[in-house]
């Protein structure tokens, strides 16, 4: 079915925005409150820590800085630039069968990056800092001043690509969209960079982290776009399109191949660290696989976030919807886990472990204070609000045929 290329008058647009929210239910009305309202708890908090100082609400210290706000904010930007790199292979290396996905999934892919930051701007304590600094004295030489530039530049181009893909634009659509997917990359691979260049980080240190980080990112993707799709189509009570039937199909196909990357780097990860004995990040694995760590690892990150998700996608062979609606929201959570665990364990060893200094003979703990997990929340909350709001004002995200 070709639709004639009218632009609708911004009457028009309204009007329909306007209806669509009248019709919506209570249902998703109480969805929408519930959202905007852990976001407001979350900035309330967030705001609360800035004023009297992290150490009064969260329990990170000196030796374990990074807790469960980094680790959130790793999940959002791999989510997003996975989102990104899944949808640009429809629109962008035009492969037909990914081009339903594309609208929704850009839109997606500014969520999940604007909740990532939302996040991290609690962590940072003072964010309006990064972003004056950022500009004003860049260090060429730091990863983190790299990470902060390029999500910039990648955020860019991704509002851009939307506007076009709104607007119907679609040759200044695809150049943002390869661009973005470049900047995308770009940005992530250098996230990896941040954990993969520590030297005295034995866990994280190596050069593999910023390729792992390109195909995790994938796989998040994949996961993503399963489990937003499906629930648009059921919030919007709309039927399923052939063609976005065959777009969630061939996304799972390519779930499956990235589950088996990840659970192949995974296994070659625990190896490596379980090699380099008696220093090195053996006690880490050890934690990991049958330490106190185990249960967590095993349950969540690999049961939850891989093997179980897996098998589903094999069963559902990427038709059974409610399958892949289950086996996309194991993912989701598993992958959370599966970021703690990476931001975590690699701090879980103490710097003066190898020296056998006596007050850091034991691996150090970290959970979570009850205000890291509001804010948390609120990064979650926050992707929902969006999700919803643009379901209805963008029309579920039509994708118009060329």
């Amino acid at each position: 079915m070709a639709h004639h290329h009218t632009t609708p008058s911004l009457n028009e647009l309204v009007t329909g925005v306007a209806n669509r929210l009248k019709t919506a239910g209570t249902g998703f009305y109480l969805m929408v409150f519930i959202a905007a309202a852990v976001v407001l708890a979350s900035a309330g908090t967030g705001l609360m820590a800035m004023i009297k100082g992290h150490e009064a609400y969260y329990n990170v210290y000196r030796e374990v800085p990074w807790g469960v706000l980094i680790a959130t904010y790793v999940f959002f930007v791999v989510s997003s630039t996975g989102l990104c790199l899944i949808s640009s292979i429809g629109h962008v290396f035009g492969v037909q069968d990914f081009m339903p996905i594309a609208k929704r999934s850009v839109f997606l892919s500014i969520a999940t990056i604007l909740s990532g930051f939302f996040v991290i701007a609690f962590e940072i304590k003072l964010p309006w800092r990064m972003a004056i600094w950022n500009v004003i004295s860049p260090n060429l030489t730091s990863n983190i001043w790299w990470m902060g530039t390029l999500y910039g530049i990648y955020l860019a181009f991704m509002f851009a690509e939307y506007i076009f893909l709104l607007m119907n634009k679609h040759r200044p659509a695809v150049i943002c969209g390869f661009s973005g997917s470049v900047a995308g990359i770009a940005a992530h691979s250098n996230l990896g960079a941040v954990f993969g260049l520590l030297m005295g980080r034995p866990y994280w240190q190596g050069p593999y982290m910023p390729i792992y980080f390109i195909a995790s990112a994938m796989m998040t993707g994949c996961a993503v776009i399963l489990m937003f799709h499906i629930l648009g189509y059921k919030i919007n009570k709309q039927e399923m399109a052939p063609d976005m039937q065959r777009a969630l199909e061939v996304t799972t196909k390519i779930g499956i191949l990235l589950i088996c990357v990840i659970l192949f780097f995974t296994t070659w990860k625990l190896i490596a660290g379980a090699a380099g004995q008696p220093n090195g990040a053996f006690p880490v694995v050890q934690s990991e696989v049958v330490g106190h760590h185990a249960f967590v690892f095993w349950f969540f990150e690999i049961l939850l976030g891989m093997a179980g998700p897996l098998v589903l996608f094999i069963l559902s062979k990427g038709r059974n919807l409610k399958l892949m609606l289950i086996a996309s929201l194991s993912m989701v959570i598993g992958i959370f886990v599966m970021r703690f665990n990476l931001v975590y364990l690699g701090q879980s060893l103490p710097v003066y472990y190898d020296l056998g200094v006596n007050e850091f003979k034991e691996m150090l703990r970290y959970s979570p204070s009850v205000y890291e997990w509001i804010i948390t929340a609120g990064g979650f909350g926050l992707t929902a609000l969006l999700f919803l709001i643009g379901e209805k004002v963008f029309d579920g995200h039509k994708v118009e045929d060329h």
